[in-house]
């Protein structure tokens, strides 16, 4: 029987973790780990999942700080602030929300962010160490992260033997994700839009990670039985069975055909989404203890 992957219990665990670690922090005589949160113009979406972060922070005990700017902020105005937040000893994370204005280069902020506090995972240091199997001083992007904590959940730490296929090379997900299948000794195929017969290689893989946004682009013969199916996509598409305008939100795989011949299969929502709030704040923890022992 097929095991559908649950991404809320995983991320509770996980907020659970972080929880009972920050209390500890604090008995032993350290500050609240602070997070603060830098979102940019008037997006509802974003504005949305700025307010579960910071939720999140507080839900964890954090100091959680949030900078909102308007929506013709400079970018010297944006570099101005991450410069006063990377000098600021009370704050551990600094994660400033993407997509930026469209006037903004989110690369150079992004950048400018101190290694040892993006939270986000993004910065180049922090995406070196990963290529090079530092896993331990370094902060890992949040979505591959709790995304490799589900994978786990299904074949333990040792991914030795088993052929892993992640279809998407981005560098927000793709190519972390592909770096942590590969330090767990995965055998490791990264498929994109110039692979050639992309559902070939997808029946050769044991580990099968979607993230290219596509709603519903790999189907249940793609897979080989019994494959593990990690569903990181998320896209609204027209729900004509409920009322007119309605939508819902699928993901790269198509659950109901695949969920038949995967082993196990994440749901979309429901998977990998709630991994990635949670990831950051273990991330924020993390760089926590790092300014702690220094």
């Amino acid at each position: 029987m097929t095991v559908i992957i649950d991404g809320k219990a995983a991320s509770a665990r996980v907020v659970e973790d972080v929880t009972g670690a920050v209390l500890q922090l604090e008995a032993s005589g350290h500050r609240k780990p602070g997070l603060a949160v830098v979102i940019v113009g008037d997006d509802p979406s974003s504005h949305a999942y700025v307010g579960a972060k910071s939720r999140m922070a507080k839900q964890c005990g954090f100091n959680s700080i949030q900078h909102t700017l308007p929506e013709e902020t400079s970018r010297e105005e944006l570099m101005a602030l991450v410069a006063s937040l990377n000098a600021d000893p009370d704050i551990d994370g600094i994660l400033v929300q993407l997509p930026l204005p469209k006037h903004l280069d989110s690369e150079p902020v992004i950048q400018s962010i101190l290694p040892e506090k993006d939270v986000d995972g993004l910065h180049i240091v922090n995406a070196g160490k990963l290529a090079t199997g530092d896993l331990k001083t370094g902060l890992i992007s949040c979505t591959p992260a709790g995304a490799m904590i589900l994978v786990r959940q299904i074949h333990g730490n040792d991914l030795s033997g088993l052929h892993a296929l992640v279809i998407g090379r981005s560098n927000l997900f793709g190519k972390p994700m592909a770096q942590l299948l590969l330090n767990a000794n995965a055998t490791v195929t990264i498929g994109h839009s110039k692979s050639r017969d992309l559902p070939e290689l997808a029946r050769q893989a044991d580990i099968l990670v979607a993230a290219v946004g596509r709603a519903e682009m790999v189907k249940a013969d793609w897979l080989k039985p019994g494959a593990t199916v990690i569903d990181v996509g998320i896209n609204r598409v027209a729900a004509p069975e409920q009322d007119s305008g309605k939508s819902r939100l699928v993901g790269d795989v198509a659950f109901e055909e695949c969920a038949a011949v995967a082993g196990a299969i994440t749901p979309v929502p429901g998977g990998v989404g709630p991994m990635t709030i949670a990831m950051l704040m273990a991330n924020t923890l993390t760089a926590s203890g790092l300014s702690a022992r220094e």
